[in-house]
């Protein structure tokens, strides 16, 4: 099913300034910090483990920048026409996404971790992947 959330500015993280933070829990999706009104940076951790597990791709109203900092993760990105691909991230080797997307750690779930920029306001469409070519 089709759908659509819209994001809206709020307070998600207040870390300690100037100060060495962590011990977060494994969970797809983290916020861990922010600059209210500008961006915010996340954790992403995905669950599924293939292609196969994923349900639904994403496409926000603006672009997000991924880089892989441990294990591995797949994105699997899609187009408007119907194409689908995954592409292998590579440790300190950044990407900024603008299509549609999902991830998956191949290695099991949450043993990759990516830190991704993102605005802290935005609308994200999310569309089953039965809606692209597979393969």
């Amino acid at each position: 099913m089709r759908r659509r959330v819209e994001t809206k500015r709020e307070v998600f993280a207040n870390p300690p300034v100037d100060e060495i933070f962590g011990g977060f829990p494994k969970k797809v999706w983290q916020v861990i910090a922010q600059d209210f009104g500008y961006y915010r940076i996340g954790l992403y951790s995905p669950e599924a483990t293939s292609l196969e597990q994923i349900r639904e791709l994403e496409k926000h109203d603006c672009k997000e920048f991924f880089i892989l900092l441990k294990g591995r993760v797949v994105l699997v990105l899609g187009d408007d026409k119907g194409g689908i691909r995954e592409v292998e991230l590579e440790p300190l080797k950044p990407i900024v996404v603008e299509r549609w997307h999902c991830g998956y750690c191949p290695d099991g779930p949450f043993t990759g971790l990516c830190l991704v920029v993102e605005r802290d306001e935005f609308v994200t469409d999310y569309r089953p992947i039965e809606e692209w070519k597979k393969g």
